[in-house]
């Protein structure tokens, strides 16, 4: 049997910066045993004083978009600009065996030998809230492991990119040119968030389909209401496949992290993420203790049968689970 590490044996082997115990310490922090949930939480509180320090980016893009391609491309103009990144990806699961299907470090290859880069993919399971909470948590350890920019890699459009965009700073959202009415393929809400738009695959035949679309891009992009930050979403082209544009998007994303930390934005923007993080842990927390008492499991289900049916309304049911839930505490008390 594996030798379990100790907190002092992972805290240490993070901060001397060693793949293997990150990567073990990633593992403890994603685990489902109870037993190892008081170790993890003891080691985010160890570790905290070490992170924050990476600039962190979400990536995202409809299926086919070349997310994959582009990490690798962009990852390494990074690492031979003598950044260490690690890159952490939301793979959509098996529904079998809960592990990751799509395999980043194949699709990676160049990359994931990369002696300044670390890839760690996630299976992203049945809730993806979840995997982004545990996303956060394996990003600052990476953070606390010296790594200068945290890439998170999501599914595709859909629920994770909201969270995902409520734990990073930079948002950015990869979009395919000369693939039907580009303004109606995309949600509106997606393109709302992105920090930037980059137009990928921009190469002989479809360079310039790709020009025409980033013009459309940006002029959609003028019809939203400005963001928070203060920040003008820009519009890209690249080619990861003739490494033309990479540049222009890193540059991108430092005008952004330079402009938002000089008007305070960054932190106010972090502050507030902290804040939904614990607000997730507290729900999740909650989630699962529920989960201890069996006669709760029953009885939440059949109030669910009862809100589908129209029996009851959604409100009415809460409350009663709620109320059996603090009944069930008290009875358990010694």
């Amino acid at each position: 049997m594996k030798k379990r590490l100790s907190l002092d044996e992972y805290y240490q082997g993070i901060v001397s910066q060693n793949r293997v115990v990150l990567g073990q310490a990633i593992t403890l922090v994603e685990s489902q045993h109870s037993e190892d949930a008081s170790v993890a939480a003891a080691l985010l509180d160890k570790i905290l004083p070490h992170t924050g320090n990476a600039l962190r980016i979400g990536i995202t893009g409809v299926p086919g978009v070349g997310k994959s391609t582009f990490i690798e491309t962009f990852g390494t103009y990074l690492t031979e600009a003598s950044k260490k990144l690690a890159v952490l990806t939301i793979d959509p699961s098996s529904q079998l065996t809960q592990g990751s299907i799509l395999g980043d470090k194949t699709r990676m290859e160049s990359l994931s030998k990369n002696p300044r880069a670390f890839i760690r993919p996630s299976a992203s399971g049945s809730v993806l809230g979840g995997v982004a909470y545990k996303t956060r948590e394996a990003m600052l350890l990476c953070e606390a492991s010296g790594f200068d920019v945290v890439l998170v890699e999501t599914v595709g459009i859909g629920q994770s990119e909201t969270a995902v965009k409520n734990m990073v700073d930079f948002f950015l959202l990869l979009m395919l040119a000369g693939a039907g009415d580009e303004l109606q393929g995309i949600k509106k809400g997606i393109m709302e968030m992105a920090d930037a738009l980059v137009i990928t695959k921009a190469d002989g035949d479809n360079k310039t389909k790709a020009s025409k679309a980033a013009a459309e891009y940006q002029h959609a992009l003028h019809l939203f209401q400005p963001p928070a930050s203060g920040w003008i979403p820009q519009v890209l082209t690249c080619s990861a496949f003739e490494n033309t544009g990479i540049e222009k998007v890193w540059e991108t994303i430092e005008q952004y992290a330079d402009q938002t930390q000089t008007t305070g934005f960054w932190n106010t923007n972090r502050q507030q993420q902290n804040a939904v993080w614990f607000q997730e842990c507290f729900q999740q927390l909650l989630t699962n203790d529920l989960s201890r008492f069996d006669g709760l499991q029953t009885t939440k289900e059949n109030l669910e049968q009862q809100v589908i049916n129209q029996k009851i309304s959604s409100q009415q049911a809460a409350r009663k689970l709620l109320n059996d839930y603090h009944n069930a505490i008290k009875s358990n008390q010694p």
